[in-house]
């Protein structure tokens, strides 16, 4: 029972980590120390169903009481509150960035150049991704009311891509649906679900969130299944390789978050800047103390 209730409260702060723009869920899996065990057993569940749904049914619990739960709270948070919100998440996973210095370096500098040049690519690779945003899409009822088969394809698609950067630490699902333009639009229908529950009868409501939560949920999954096997092959093999891309990967992920409209998004003045900063060194204490007994 006790395991039941550590792997629901990950799965609670794993989904929470899904509804906000940028954060990363494999981030948030290292710090509170579950990554190991979520990558081992996607890859085992095949072999290993009884153990391994012990693991993931309180996960998955978790995850989407967090974001069914919170989605609203989150959605709110941003609209009135953007900045000390994402300062907050920013600070979480600045929290984790010396944690995995110290880890490839043992509190020295990088063993070989070569993992200080991967560092650096994967901080650039982050930075250039962020550039082809787009800005411009239409609100997402729009889209929703428009949806064909072409956007089913694309939402697998981007699901599943979602899903690798869901695993990755460092990249955030969440950004690849902003930097394909699906981000609202999910959001949209994640917040229709509640609506839906409280009119189970309201079909055209159903099919709507039905239409863009399937596909992009499929995706999500097939990508998972996939790059989990290549995250294990690189942990077991170029470990210290693997964690120095992560490491420029967070750097860069606080970078593209800095600079995200959407901390702007409810506006800035020196009061707001003061909470914000104070809620960045709470997330940044927060992450690194948690993280300092996990990883």
């Amino acid at each position: 029972m006790k395991k039941f209730f550590r792997d629901f409260v990950n799965g609670l702060a794993f989904g929470l980590t899904q509804i906000v723009p940028g954060v990363s869920g494999g981030t948030v899996a290292i710090i509170m120390g579950f990554y190991g065990e979520l990558i081992e057993s996607i890859n085992r569940f095949a072999k290993e169903k009884r153990r391994r749904l012990r693991f993931f049914i309180p996960l998955a619990a978790g995850a989407a009481v967090g974001v069914v739960a919170f989605g609203s709270l989150i959605d709110y948070l941003l609209n009135s509150f953007s900045f000390p919100t994402m300062l907050f998440f920013i600070g979480l996973i600045a929290g984790i960035i010396p944690l995995i210095y110290k880890k490839i370096t043992d509190g020295g500098r990088f063993p070989k150049k070569r993992e200080g040049l991967i560092c650096a690519c994967a901080f650039v690779f982050l930075i250039a991704l962020s550039l082809f945003k787009n800005e411009s899409a239409p609100a997402p009822e729009i889209i929703v009311q428009g949806i064909g088969a072409p956007y089913v394809i694309f939402l697998f698609v981007t699901g599943m891509l979602a899903a690798a950067a869901l695993v990755t630490p460092g990249l955030s699902g969440s950004l690849v649906l902003i930097l394909t333009g699906v981000y609202p639009v999910a959001t949209h229908s994640l917040s229709n679900v509640s609506r839906w529950l409280a009119e189970p009868l309201n079909l055209q409501l159903a099919a709507d969130v039905f239409k863009v939560l399937a596909p992009l949920g499929v995706g999500i999954i097939a990508g998972g299944l996939l790059t989990a096997r290549l995250i294990e092959a690189l942990l077991n093999k170029y470990r210290s390789i693997l964690f120095s891309a992560i490491l420029g990967l967070l750097s860069g992920s606080v970078a593209v978050l800095f600079k995200d409209p959407i901390v702007y998004k409810s506006g800035v003045s020196a009061l707001i800047i003061s909470i914000g900063a104070a809620a960045s060194v709470i997330g940044f204490v927060v992450s690194y103390l948690i993280g300092r007994k996990k990883i």
